[in-house]
């Protein structure tokens, strides 16, 4: 995103087990442009502090932070998403969600980065190398003409014994990660004790097929065909897959089954020609139907009375259009099926294994809907619609003039045409998607079935309602 200046947004964030407990790591790279926040880096945070909240885990915060990087600061400092929305969140933890948060200054923390570890519940820090201040030496020089080395304005010492700021002193990083750890394990269960049943400690088979089948299952060309059927086989325990209503809208599959234990419906686009019936027409894969949206609607809102996670596999491309498709009430069909999804209240896990397109991408648990978490293949391609469909909206009419006139296009045309497929064909790209935080992670086929069974023993831990970024308690 930022032409290889700034690797991963120089902020590492993600998810996993401390003591056995699963917790949310947020860890500044101070590699990167001393750590400093570029735009992203405040989308990355406010998507890792919107996970712990959403799951009620808690959440570790390794800063090591130059703060702002000041020629982006346009993206970073004003706005409702802007940096404050990190301390709005840490408050709301605090205050509300008892979200533990745990900050350890493992080096610099300078001007409002200050005060992220100064909303969490407990401060780390090391002697000799955090420094945790409002303003550094030069600028207090500057704005005072006080002069005063770090150590004394804002060291470890200084914060454990004079100020009170800190709460723990390690004598280097490693003891400090030791002591958080400590920290941890001493944490009750609270929110995040398991109400799963405890399925991770029960035995569950094998799928019936290898996971490295995916690579033989899932086409090179992403416009071809292929059995979505195989692909579950893959993934779920025993390649169970109960299907719900199977001779129904057979392009959109819905069932139920079991990663590692762990109940799931199931959402997930048969991209395929399917027969029609006598006198109908074939429907064509990854395209959603009025059948299939009013069975999608039905199947979201008995998944979520019975309180079962759902995960959306998607290779969709979007509603169907056409008078036929109007006639049977496709409008309305699409929004019950949005409907159904948005007000969901229990865990939406989204897999992009190909297109995810169109309207019919939001249907699908769409980001703009809060799914607790969004992985992506390689192979995920996420736009509104493909280059080619882009090229016929916009020059269609110069492309088919020159058809029409057995003519090749104009060179303004064909520099205009040749360019928006290149460009489409990069935003396409899954790194794109996952570059901007449209996805949370690009996971290989190898990785997602175990991933997929910690993602639903994390969603277990909290009872929901999972909607929004999180959920505030009752004060009634």
């Amino acid at each position: 995103q930022y032409d290889g200046q700034a690797p991963a947004a120089g902020v590492i964030t993600g998810i996993g087990l401390v003591e056995g407990r699963e917790v949310v790591v947020v860890a500044n790279d101070a590699t990167v442009k001393a750590g400093s926040w570029w735009p992203e880096t405040i989308r990355k945070i406010l998507r890792a502090q919107e996970v712990a909240m959403r799951q009620r885990i808690p959440i570790i915060y390794l800063v090591d932070s130059a703060g702002v990087n000041l020629p982006y600061q346009g993206g970073v400092f004003p706005g409702q998403y802007g940096a404050a929305r990190i301390f709005y969140y840490n408050s709301l933890m605090r205050r509300y969600l008892h979200v533990p948060q745990i900050s350890a200054v493992m080096g610099s923390c300078i001007a409002g980065g200050a005060y992220l570890p100064a909303l969490s519940d407990v401060i780390f820090m090391v002697e000799g190398t955090s420094f945790m201040g409002l303003g550094g030496p030069n600028l207090v020089k500057g704005a005072t003409g006080q002069v005063v080395d770090a150590e004394t304005l804002g060291g470890a010492s200084m914060h454990t014994s004079i100020s009170a700021v800190a709460h723990y002193r390690a004598p280097t990083d490693r003891d400090c990660l030791k002591m958080i750890r400590g920290y941890v394990a001493r944490l009750p269960g609270g929110a995040s004790a398991p109400e799963s049943g405890g399925a991770e400690h029960r035995r569950y088979p094998d799928p019936a097929r290898p996971v490295s089948d995916l690579y033989d299952i899932l086409p090179a060309d992403h416009r071809m065909s292929y059995d979505v059927h195989a692909l579950l086989a893959c993934l779920l325990d025993g390649g169970r897959f109960d299907e719900f209503q199977p001779d129904i809208a057979r392009e959109l599959l819905c069932g139920h089954g079991e990663i590692e234990g762990q109940p799931v419906a199931i959402l997930a686009n048969a991209r395929s020609v399917i027969k029609g019936k006598a006198g109908q027409m074939p429907r064509i894969g990854g395209i959603i139907y009025t059948e299939s949206a009013e069975k999608a609607a039905y199947f979201i809102e008995n998944a979520s009375r019975e309180r079962i996670p759902l995960l959306f596999i998607q290779d969709v491309s979007g509603f169907m259009v056409g008078t036929d498709a109007e006639q049977s009430g496709i409008i309305r069909a699409g929004a019950h099926f949005v409907e159904a999804m948005a007000t969901a209240t229990v865990p939406k896990i989204v897999l992009t294994v190909n297109h995810a397109s169109g309207a019919g991408y939001y249907a699908m648990a769409g980001q703009g809907f809060d799914p607790d978490f969004i992985l992506s293949w390689p192979t995920g391609r996420m736009a509104v619609m493909e280059g080619e469909s882009a090229v016929e909206a916009m020059h269609g009419v110069e492309l088919g003039k020159a058809r029409g006139e057995k003519r090749e296009p104009s060179p303004e045309v064909k520099a205009a045409v040749d360019g928006m497929r290149e460009d489409y064909e990069h935003q396409l790209d899954a790194k794109h998607a996952a570059a901007r935080g449209f996805v949370d992670a690009i996971v290989t086929v190898e990785e997602t079935r175990d991933l997929l069974a910690f993602i639903l023993r994390v969603t277990s831990r909290f009872r929901g309602p999972h909607l929004g970024p999180f959920v505030l308690p009752s004060f009634s």
